[in-house]
């Protein structure tokens, strides 16, 4: 009977040990598959199983699904409109069979019809097709999917082309430490599509549309800086050689030396302050000599205008270079240039050849926009000028983020001179605050009244040291 018990112990003992181990073979192929099925994506959500299975990983990742939607609804668009030009083309030939058959349509007058309603909008609807900028696989092994930003947001192909990053060649790295160089265009450009794309639409070599309104239409709202054009920039048929600086400064320029065809006004004697249909509004006088070089020059008698050698006197032999910052013709820079004094004039042809009149009187114009940062480095300005252009109009916050890119620009001990700066009276404070913010050292400051309910403003302000 011993025996026999041990014997069944015994046989107990080893099944009981051989349910102990398949049990932990069991737990070990349990975690071991579990792990698998993990690796293999079945506890992910549907699209990610896809992805892993096919071979294409964070497949929308970087990539403007919806640009792509619209470029394919524009073409489809393109095509159906065509369709329907051709049927209702056919539904009238239908109509006026006898009409058309006693029509005597030359061979020329056929192409040309075939050329412009049949074959350019076939044309641009197979371009659009072909320029849809599918996302591309990065590497042999890795499979994320990559699209350059904006290709598929525009149809014209000289967009497309200008803001594809450039490879360096022969896989150097460049001056800037990088491998490519990418041509910017400001954001509002996407919302401004149809302009832009009607900005770039040029054939590559010939000469640019005469354009400029468009242009500085879209810098004007945001599309800031434009691209950069492959096309010749017209001049005028009867361009002169300008003056010589010693008589260029204070002389009316030569009127054949501007494109007139987009101005009210076709020579520089039409914009004279007594013609109410000159074509701008900003800086009255300011195409007439006469009344310009008294500016800055001589006595005043409003304390709000202040004389340039009073100014000059604060900061003898250091105000050097600067910039006037507003609307002109460059006399505040001629005046300058009198004192040894190199002054950059921002400006914009508004409803005025501003630029070319800056330019042919010897002086150098920066086409700028306020929306811009201002392309100079850091603490390099001697002096800073506005007048007319910043007045009671601007928003707070805008004028805030000026204000910062000139202290930026403007060298420690350097001078910001706010000159005939006008606004509502009840906004006196908001703006004063705007100008007193950055801590400046008070030189000259004058308020007078403009009229019942306006205010005049000038001041002269140093920059601090601000060292660290």
């Amino acid at each position: 009977m011993g025996r026999l018990c041990f014997r069944k112990c015994r046989l107990v003992r080893i099944m009981g040990w051989f349910q102990i181990i398949l049990g932990g073979l069991v737990i070990i192929v349990s975690i071991s598959s579990l792990f698998r099925f993990y690796s293999a994506g079945f506890f992910m959500h549907n699209e990610d199983i896809c992805r892993h299975f096919y071979g294409v990983k964070d497949v929308y990742d970087g990539f403007d699904v919806k640009a792509l939607s619209d470029r394919v609804e524009e073409v489809l668009s393109k095509m159906e409109k065509l369709q329907d030009k051709l049927e209702k083309t056919v539904q009238q030939m239908e109509k006026n069979k006898d009409a058309f058959y006693r029509a005597n349509i030359s061979r020329s007058e056929y192409k040309k019809f075939l050329e412009e309603e049949v074959i350019q909008p076939l044309y641009s609807a197979h371009i659009g097709l072909r320029q849809i900028r599918l996302p591309k696989v990065e590497g042999i092994h890795n499979t994320t999917m990559k699209e350059e930003p904006l290709i598929n947001t525009f149809v014209i192909e000289e967009i497309r082309k200008y803001i594809t990053p450039k490879e360096n060649r022969i896989g150097k790295i460049n001056i800037y430490g990088t491998e490519r160089i990418y041509n910017t265009i400001g954001h509002a450009c996407v919302l401004m599509k149809k302009e832009l794309e009607e900005y770039m639409d040029y054939d590559i070599g010939s000469y640019c549309k005469d354009d400029w309104i468009l242009a500085q239409k879209l810098m004007m709202n945001g599309c800031d800086p434009l691209p950069r054009r492959r096309c010749l920039t017209r001049a005028s048929k009867l361009y002169q050689k300008p003056y010589a600086i010693n008589e260029s400064l204070w002389r009316l320029p030569d009127g054949r030396n501007v494109r007139w065809s987009n101005y009210q006004c076709r020579n520089f004697e039409c914009l004279s302050s007594k013609n109410p249909k000159r074509g701008y509004s900003k800086c009255t006088g300011c195409f007439e000599m006469e009344k310009e070089k008294p500016k800055w020059v001589t006595n005043i008698t409003l304390p709000i205008d202040f004389l340039m050698s009073d100014v000059l006197a604060i900061k003898p032999g250091e105000i050097r270079i600067g910039l006037d910052f507003g609307v002109g013709t460059g006399t505040f820079a001629a005046r300058m240039r009198e004192k040894n004094v190199t002054i950059i004039s921002t400006a914009l042809n508004l409803g005025a050849p501003f630029n070319e009149m800056i330019a042919l009187r010897g002086l150098v114009p920066l086409y700028v926009t306020l929306n811009q940062r201002l392309p100079f480095f850091d603490n390099t300005m001697d002096l800073i000028h506005t007048a007319g252009f910043m007045d009671g109009w601007i928003d707070l916050l805008l004028m805030d983020f000026i204000m910062f890119d000139w202290d930026r620009i403007l060298r420690p001990g350097g001078l910001l001179w706010i000159d005939r700066f006008f606004c509502k009276r009840k906004d006196l404070d908001d703006y004063m605050y705007m100008f007193l913010q950055l801590r400046y050292k008070k030189h000259k400051w004058a308020i007078s009244p403009k009229s019942n309910d306006e205010v005049f403003l000038s001041a002269l302000l140093e920059k601090p040291p601000r060292s660290l």
